[in-house]
């Protein structure tokens, strides 16, 4: 498998960073968080540009290797040709609920941004627009590369460890 230019999508929570650190190792390459390319850095409250935001995700995707991975299906259309493979971590709500509650706050998210993104993780297969089920879905069935879809933990351990 090519796993050169690899995209890894799914819900807050799914284990998209968990995934990207060791793909990263595995294949020597640069871990791209599309949160450190959209958000400032002042915590995940200000978005950047959306302009801005696209054009560091597109020159992101011109290098030779890389896993980057995101919710953002706005951003992940955008460059999508240039993956080789695509993963799609697609746990059910409740678990990726817990993944947060077990790693905390990131940065300077407030107490109160934590509480949201809870809420809003537990909405992935009834919310609507790019960063959904849905919308993920027709991400997934549209990617022509190489591509998996893992629902639970021990399919990406199997995966990890072929």
């Amino acid at each position: 498998m090519d796993f050169l230019r690899t995209l890894i999508i799914g819900n807050s929570g799914a284990g998209k960073s968990w995934l990207a650190d060791r793909l990263a190792e595995q294949y020597g390459s640069p871990h791209i968080d599309l949160d450190s390319l959209h958000w400032l850095g002042i915590g995940y409250n200000v978005p950047r540009e959306r302009s801005e935001t696209i054009a560091l995700v597109k020159s992101a995707a011109l290098q030779d290797q890389w896993i980057i991975e995101g919710i953002y299906g706005w951003l992940i259309t955008e460059i999508a040709a240039n993956a080789t493979t695509l993963v799609w971590l697609c746990p059910d709500e409740e678990e990726c609920v817990k993944n947060i509650q077990q790693r905390g706050r990131r940065g300077n998210a407030s107490e109160q941004s934590f509480s949201e993104l809870l809420d809003w993780a537990k909405t992935y297969r009834t919310r609507t627009g790019s960063s959904s089920f849905s919308a993920h879905q027709r991400i997934f069935e549209e990617f022509s590369g190489n591509k998996y879809v893992f629902r639970v933990r021990a399919e990406i351990s199997r995966f990890l460890n072929r």
